[in-house]
């Protein structure tokens, strides 16, 4: 019986999607460190996705907003619900005489022409009342089948919670929203000296009626022509009710989160209300050509970074250089990371940016710095993170001032 010759044992070898699930990091580290550097999904490291945004794609909410970059996608509501001034826990601040003093100005200009003469670093005065009113209430929802992580009936999980608290927080850092759009003033008449009408000629005359003057209660004197007029009163509060659910994840949903936010409250108009003194209750215009859209305070944006490490990798992936220099393949910066991405990064960097105020010059300022995980970041690498933060601003502005 003759023998077959022994055939040469064949190369074993997988196709791409196995050798993602088998040796994540080195599969990451195989696209990064090749000629062209680009990454599994066929990006550049500094590259990010581009948002599509549509806007006012919810009928019953005062503003909404769909988003999504790459497989994130975050549908965002604004509902305004008005608070009596009673129910809410008033502070100091809303009071006219605070308000004078914070803006510097007179009642009456503060109520009328706002164009000039009013600090706007009062904001943080406005940040820290809205906070203590509590104004705004974000909600995060992450929903069913958005990601394997996430299964059916189980209650609010730890990262959305986390999410919501990061979202409420960054809205009061960036004083993006306007005190005065929330406040529902009362202008109550002025009470002036009022004269005796003239008597018709066919009737008695009578005795001339006493002649009415207001008095003020607080000091117990009899007011000036000047100060004749009553001080405006607060009587309630528009509560900005915020949900935002995620419908797919993949990668870091914080940049998504906010940026569904920044466009839903563009799109955001409260309707027109006054307190009705006959009635004692606040009163809606059902006019929508009535309602005034919200006057943000510049459009702080945020990106997320990862940062690929090979040097203390368990599998033995050792750069080639000991310096430790972060452009010769020891270390990656990953802009807009997806979700394979986001399990092979140890450090995750949060920046968000926006322009400077006006009176402060061109350029732009860092509103708030998010960092977790890892020490591999230091300073330089901290101001490439920032330079591609103010690069991902254009492209986002771009997206929602182009939205629909």
């Amino acid at each position: 019986m003759t023998k077959q010759p022994i055939s040469a044992a064949q190369p074993l070898s997988f196709p791409p999607s196995h050798f993602a699930k088998l040796a994540p990091r080195s599969y990451l580290h195989a696209h990064l460190s090749s000629s062209n550097g680009r990454r599994p999904s066929g990006r550049l490291p500094h590259e990010s996705r581009k948002p599509q945004i549509n806007t006012g794609s919810l009928t019953h909410c005062q503003g909404s907003a769909v988003v999504r970059a790459g497989d994130n996608a975050v549908v965002c509501g604004i509902r305004a619900i008005l608070n009596a001034s009673d129910i809410v826990d008033c502070t100091p601040a809303t009071k006219p005489e605070e308000l004078e003093q914070r803006y510097g100005v007179g009642m009456g200009a503060y109520f009328g022409d706002r164009g000039g003469g009013i600090n706007w670093q009062s904001r943080t005065e406005d940040a820290e009342e809205m906070a203590q009113l509590n104004l705004l209430v974000p909600n995060v929802e992450l929903s069913t089948g958005c990601s394997p992580s996430y299964l059916p009936g189980m209650p609010p999980s730890t990262e959305a919670q986390s999410l919501s608290h990061r979202v409420l927080t960054l809205l009061h850092t960036s004083q993006l929203i306007s005190m005065d759009d929330l406040r529902i003033w009362y202008h109550p008449p002025s009470i002036s000296t009022s004269k005796t009408p003239p008597q018709p000629p066919s009737e008695a005359p009578t005795a001339p009626e006493p002649t009415s003057m207001s008095l003020d209660v607080r000091n117990d004197t009899i007011p000036t022509d000047e100060e004749d007029a009553q001080r405006p009163e607060i009587k309630a509060y528009y509560t900005l009710h915020i949900t935002l659910l995620v419908l797919s994840l993949s990668g870091p949903p914080f940049p998504t989160i906010w940026t569904a936010l920044l466009s839903a409250l563009r799109n955001t108009s409260l309707p027109k209300a006054w307190w009705d003194a006959d009635r004692q209750s606040v009163i809606c215009s059902p006019l929508i050509s009535d309602s005034k859209p919200l006057k943000l305070n510049g459009l702080p944006i945020a990106m997320s970074c990862g940062v690929f490490n090979t040097e203390k990798d368990g599998a033995g992936l050792v750069s080639q250089v000991a310096d430790g220099g972060g452009k010769d393949g020891k270390k990656w910066i990953l802009c807009d990371t997806d979700g394979f991405e986001e399990g092979c990064c140890e450090e995750e960097i949060t920046v968000v940016v926006r322009e400077k105020r006006a009176g402060s010059g061109p350029g732009m300022e860092v509103v708030r710095i998010e960092k977790c995980g890892g020490g591999v970041v230091g300073r330089e690498e901290m101001r490439e993170v920032v330079l591609l933060a103010e690069e991902r601003w254009q492209v986002v502005k771009g997206a929602i001032e182009g939205s629909t």
